[in-house]
């Protein structure tokens, strides 16, 4: 017996240190500090990508993405992301909004992935306007495997190349878009 307990006990324990080290390898590796330039210092155009982790033990393996953009002389910025909780109040998941992109997600800190400002980010931001306004799931939210917060945002990606975004392997619903945006550029008119 007392073999079996220690058996159990010394699986338990480097099951543990397993995960720890998985989670560890998919840590996103950050650009950048996550720090929105304040608008009214900062007149150039930006373009922004955050990842937080998601709340609770999830976030040992997932993050929430988010984009967020500024127009030259813009006095705020416009934040771009997928919600999943409000789909069960029957409102669109898809949300735009403005506000502080570089705030916590539900006291996770935000992390910036991706930067591009100037002149480059002023000709983005109109291609990102138009992947947003495409995004064929506006109203749909599937935790596992997708459409979900980081598969809108490959969307982006895909829909915009010229950001070269690369996505962190914690970013969970990415590989379900980069699968299905061929059969859902097919379909389209």
């Amino acid at each position: 017996m007392t073999r079996f307990l220690a058996g159990t006990v010394l699986f338990i324990v480097l099951a543990v240190a397993s995960l720890w080290a998985t989670s560890m390898a998919l840590e996103p590796e950050p650009v950048g500090v996550a720090k929105a330039p304040e608008p009214s210092q900062h007149p150039e155009a930006v373009v922004q990508v955050y990842g937080a982790d998601v709340w609770g033990f999830r976030g040992n393996f997932a993050i929430h993405t988010w984009v967020a953009t500024k127009a030259r002389n813009a006095s705020a910025y416009r934040i771009y992301q997928v919600i999943g909780w409000r789909q069960r109040r029957g409102r669109p998941v898809l949300s735009v909004s403005e506000g502080k992109p570089d705030k916590p997600w539900f006291g996770s800190p935000a992390i910036l992935l991706h930067e591009t400002t100037g002149d480059e980010a002023d000709m983005l931001i109109g291609k990102i306007d138009a992947a947003v306004d495409a995004y064929p799931f506006p109203d749909e939210y599937k935790m596992w495997p997708g459409p979900n917060s980081n598969s809108f945002v490959a969307w982006i990606g895909l829909e915009v190349p010229e950001l070269e975004l690369d996505l962190p392997a914690k970013a969970i619903g990415q590989s379900w878009m980069e699968s299905e945006y061929p059969l859902l550029k097919s379909a389209s008119p």
